[in-house]
């Protein structure tokens, strides 16, 4: 018997898409490549705006009284 070959079109709906890897860090790690990055006006940084970032609840209480009170926002 003859195998059928099968045209892979790449929209095949029982395929899953592969999760992407994450890790865990410490915002010190981070802090000051953003903080060069932002400043620099990095091309690179932007390519993840739109990526979401998990922060624990305090912090996030903390950056958005931050961003609300800091003169000129």
């Amino acid at each position: 018997m003859r195998q059928r070959l099968k045209l892979f079109t790449g929209d095949e709906p029982d395929v899953l898409p592969l999760p992407t890897p994450q890790i865990s860090v410490r915002l010190r790690d981070i802090t000051r490549a953003l903080t060069d990055a932002a400043r620099g006006n990095r091309t690179w940084l932007q390519d993840f705006e739109d990526d979401e970032v998990r922060v624990s609840a305090d912090l996030y209480e903390v950056l958005s009284a931050y961003v609300q009170l800091r003169p000129g926002a």
